[in-house]
């Protein structure tokens, strides 16, 4: 499977080419990248999917998985929750889904550079994040869902709310390198955060066990500073098992790979290297004979579960180490210092 050739620092611990390379030893011939074999896909998680393709230079392969992205968008600007083999079989339409698109456009262009294909699939971000952005209540925080009816559910999800925060940053950013203005998505993208940081409460807290409801506010950038410092760690004992990684959620002793390495990315982002860089050393082992991650474990019994190899585990894994050891150009994304509001300056 041919790629373009990453360089790869020493230090790094991944066998780059064999974690990206069992994310496109699961894409179909349309594109599709599903979370397994015989898994189900969902635009989310294709999304990220892509961006450990093209940290590992699988570039080809991400925008095959792009255009089979474009061609499953609705009239209304949003996706499924999930298909099976490229049929729908979740016809709910999630928000932070919607606009997702737009965090691995920009991704893509910090590595590749390439002014023509944000160009090429601008449009259908710009459809997701006016989706995304319907949703938005007058105090500011995000509805997570329309019903398969239409209807919406007027729940806000904090992990989800962040995760339109970053998508918002980087849409913005890559309107201005297309010379567009977008006020209105600046106006959404301030009264969002000042939802995240103020306002906490008002997001369903009954999604407080996930480790994403801990960490995605820091990890978006939505949160930073002394906010994120006091938030990491007040609950830290609460998400973390120390020298294994991150729980799922916080009433079971199970490890997962992706919240591991997304708590990675969000202590880098918001400077705490050093910490970030020994987190990620806790799960280097956790691997398959490929080179490959687990999706999680229980502990202490250490029982891989589930068993299947997942798609966007492995991504995030990349991305992790991208972070930590600047593989590509989009190293620097998550980190706090290199925005100033919806500015890149990385």
């Amino acid at each position: 499977m041919r790629r373009t050739p990453v360089k790869i620092p020493q230090e790094s611990p991944l066998n780059i080419d064999s974690v990206a390379g069992g994310i496109a030893g699961l894409q179909r011939t349309n594109g599709d990248i599903p979370w397994h074999t015989d898994g189900k896909t969902d635009p989310w998680d294709l999304v990220e999917s892509v961006m450990g393709l093209n940290v590992g230079g699988y570039y080809r392969q991400a925008v095959a998985a792009l255009d089979w992205l474009v061609a499953k968008q609705n009239p209304d600007g949003a996706w499924f929750s999930s298909y099976m083999d490229g049929r729908p079989e979740d016809r709910t339409s999630e928000s932070h889904m919607a606009c997702y698109l737009a965090v691995g456009l920009f991704h893509q262009y910090l590595i590749k550079r390439d002014r023509e294909e944000l160009e090429r699939y601008w449009p259908c971000a710009v459809r997701g994040i006016a989706f995304a952005l319907g949703l938005q209540t007058s105090s500011g925080e995000i509805y997570w869902a329309k019903s398969p009816e239409g209807k919406t559910d007027p729940m806000s999800l904090l992990a989800g709310s962040s995760s339109i925060f970053m998508s918002l940053k980087c849409g913005l950013a890559i309107a201005g390198i297309l010379g567009e203005v977008r006020p209105a998505w600046e106006d959404a993208m301030v009264r969002l955060e000042k939802s995240i940081q103020e306002n906490i409460h008002t997001y369903n807290v009954s999604k407080s066990r996930f480790s994403m409801y801990w960490f995605y506010p820091i990890l978006s950038g939505a949160l930073r500073g002394n906010k994120a410092a006091a938030r990491i760690d007040k609950y830290w004992n609460k998400y973390v098992i120390k020298d294994q990684g991150c729980r799922c959620v916080s009433d079971e002793p199970w490890v997962t790979i992706a919240e591991t390495s997304e708590l990675v990315l969000a202590l880098h982002g918001m400077g705490r290297r050093q910490e970030a860089k020994m987190v990620f050393s806790w799960i280097q082992d956790r691997v398959y004979p490929d080179n490959t991650f687990w999706c999680g474990y229980t502990y202490p019994d250490i029982v891989i579960w589930p068993e299947e190899k997942i798609s966007w585990t492995n991504a995030v894994a990349l991305m992790a180490a991208d972070a930590l050891y600047g593989l590509t150009g989009a190293a620097g994304l998550f980190n706090h210092e290199n925005w100033d509001g919806w500015t890149y300056k990385g």
